[in-house]
């Protein structure tokens, strides 16, 4: 049971407490989470609009949208909830005030322009780079913490109609998305060559390729790789079609891509063995890696499934990597 409160001691005479004053309560009070609306280019190109429900957006000058890149293997940001202040051992504070460089590899500082009198605006260029990776969105007003933005609208249908051209020394590509933990995320990639697939599909027991090759030429000796996770093992390989233009077709037999697994079963069972895909351009030429990433789809391994196909010889299931990459999972039947 609760003793009765008493007279004036921790509030007012009655045991009431006192009603918290109009700045404490705004101290309590969480902050709103801010949306942005993200548009796209056929270019690469990405645009921000952040909505200020209380209409300060014409008077706004010190706004800015912050992007940080994750570390490997990282599931989040690391500031979201936590203090944002709180940088033990690890690099400056990212959220300070800077230049941004033409290549970007940890974090990237936007100026927030106003749109109207309820939105701010920013422009990540299609000129300017972003390392591979997953980037977590921020917005910085004035002198507050910054804040983990949350998706709004995705305008993302002109990133399937990109066709980089042929004198780019390099090729960007970004889909912003909704991250598992609900916060706006962008995904890079930065490529160059780059072998993008087109179509895959099954007939005759093997797995045709069509895709087109940029940054590099194909040649005499062109040809897909299959090669073993790991480096052990052996590599099947195929002739492409279409030396001389951007555009290859290529043909695994996946008879020939099972052979090279033992077969799985009794003390030695490993499970199903796994073959990344590789371009090579022409002979002597470094190898490229097959994926798919001009489009507006940033995580095709869960979204994108291929079914397994079924031979006499065991089961190969072609499938996207976390990074986008065309890859195969073999496995043998029991022997």
């Amino acid at each position: 049971m609760t003793p009765p409160r008493t007279p004036g001691a921790g509030g007012t005479s009655g045991g009431i407490p006192p009603a918290p004053s109009p700045a404490s309560a705004a101290r309590r009070r969480p902050r709103a989470r801010l949306r942005a609306d993200c548009t796209a280019d056929s270019a690469g190109g990405l645009t921000f609009d952040v909505a200020l429900r209380d209409g300060s957006a014409g008077d706004r000058w010190d706004a800015a949208l912050l992007l940080e890149r994750r570390g490997p293997g990282g599931d989040g940001p690391p500031y979201g909830d936590g203090d944002p202040y709180d940088l033990g051992d690890g690099p400056a504070d990212p959220f300070a005030p800077g230049e941004v460089t033409d290549a970007a590899d940890h974090w990237v500082r936007l100026p927030l322009f106003p749109s109207g009198d309820d939105r701010l605006r920013a422009a990540l260029p299609s000129t300017m780079t972003l390392a591979e990776g997953r980037w977590d969105a921020y917005v910085a007003l004035g002198e507050e913490t910054p804040r983990r933005l949350l998706p709004g609208a995705l305008e993302l249908r002109p990133l399937g109609d990109r066709d980089p051209s042929a004198h780019r020394t390099w090729l960007g590509v970004r889909i912003p998305y909704a991250s598992r933990n609900g916060g706006l995320a962008v995904r890079a990639w930065l490529r160059w060559p780059h072998a993008e697939l087109a179509d895959l599909s099954v007939a005759d027991g093997g797995l045709r390729l069509r895709g087109r090759l940029f940054g590099a030429a194909l040649d005499d000796g062109a040809r897909v790789e299959a090669w073993p996770r790991g480096g052990a093992g052996e590599r099947v390989t195929a002739g492409v079609r279409g030396a001389g233009g951007p555009d290859f077709t290529a043909t695994l037999c996946l008879d020939t891509l099972l052979a090279t697994v033992p077969g799985s079963g009794g003390e030695d069972r490993a499970g199903p063995a796994v073959r990344d895909v590789w371009l090579r351009p022409a002979e002597g030429a470094a190898p490229v890696r097959v994926g798919r990433i001009l489009d507006d789809v940033p995580d095709k391994k869960r979204t994108c499934p291929h079914p397994p196909h079924r031979t006499a010889d065991g089961t190969a299931t072609p499938y996207y990597t976390r990074d986008n990459d065309l890859a195969v999972r073999l496995e043998r039947p029991p022997v």
